[in-house]
């Protein structure tokens, strides 16, 4: 009778308290971004984008914190509401990019034969044109933004979520409680949704936190081209840009700030997802 009882979830294993600590360090560091993206119109002092043609590249000061651009416009406000745009592009990559990948990877798990091989030459496919490449061909053909970028993006990232995905859905799905439960009538659907999703679920948040780091990468070198967020929205990968003009006036204010909360940021979700993928292995890797 032990083997019709459908398997719980595997939870996360439980690791060292050094690795526990560092969790909740990098959660913390993520949701002060996240805290920061939301509440930007009340930090920022100032709109990001109306510049004061009498206040150009001006050094730190009472009034603008950090500084002005070579258009008048207050750094600090500029990156405050550039978490926004550095948070939004990634989040809608890995939407995207894990709900289709989760799909193929659990369908290719499932049905195995031709299907199976169908969606991983399609993987094959997608994963023979390098991510950047890929999303600046895909943003060349539509129009330049931000969710053409986003989109872009998350076509390149679906092979890696779904390829990891079907590994361990495969797993699942040959295990006694699966066949258990198809020999009992209940359907594919839904002893997806119900047993096998959630045993692989552990594996999906620890991808997804660090497609999110890599995303925001990505996202910002096509901002930083000029195909990804337009003028005058705010973003840290523009404003690296932007901010090479007044290098060589000696004022780095603008590339430098907006580089140093770009690496923090993509650090600090990358560790997190490698700490959580460690966590579940249930130790050093």
């Amino acid at each position: 009778m032990s083997a019709l009882v459908p398997a719980r979830p595997r939870l996360l294993r439980r690791s060292g308290g050094g690795t526990t600590t560092a969790i909740r360090c990098f959660g913390a560091f993520a949701v002060l971004l996240v805290l920061l993206a939301v509440c930007a119109p009340l930090i920022a002092p100032q709109d990001p984008n109306v510049g004061d043609v009498l206040s150009v590249l001006q050094p730190p000061s009472s009034q603008h914190w950090l500084g002005t651009d070579a258009s008048g416009r207050d750094l600090f406000s500029r990156l405050v509401f550039g978490s926004r745009t550095a948070l939004l592009g990634p989040l809608v990559v890995v939407l995207v990019a894990t709900s289709v990948g989760t799909t193929l990877g659990v369908l290719a798990a499932w049905n195995r034969g031709w299907v199976d091989s169908l969606i991983g030459r399609l993987f094959d496919l997608v994963f023979s044109f390098p991510s950047m490449l890929l999303a600046l061909l895909f943003v060349t053909v539509m129009s330049p933004g931000l969710f053409s970028a986003a989109l872009a993006v998350s076509i390149a990232f679906v092979p890696a979520v779904g390829r990891l995905v079907r590994a361990t859905a495969l797993r699942e799905v040959n295990e006694p409680y699966v066949q258990a439960l198809r020999t009992q009538g209940f359907g594919p659907v839904a002893v997806c949704l119900r047993h096998v999703l959630p045993n692989v679920w552990p594996v999906i948040v620890a991808q997804v936190t660090m497609s999110f780091g890599y995303a925001m990468v990505e996202l910002a070198g096509i901002s930083f081209l000029g195909l990804g967020v337009q003028d005058p929205t705010a973003d840290w990968g523009k404003m690296i840009n932007t901010g090479q003009g007044s290098i060589v006036r000696g004022f780095p204010q603008e590339s430098l700030y907006a580089g140093i909360a770009l690496v923090l940021a993509v650090v600090c979700f990358i560790s997190l997802g490698d700490l959580l993928s460690e966590r579940r292995d249930g130790g050093p890797r």
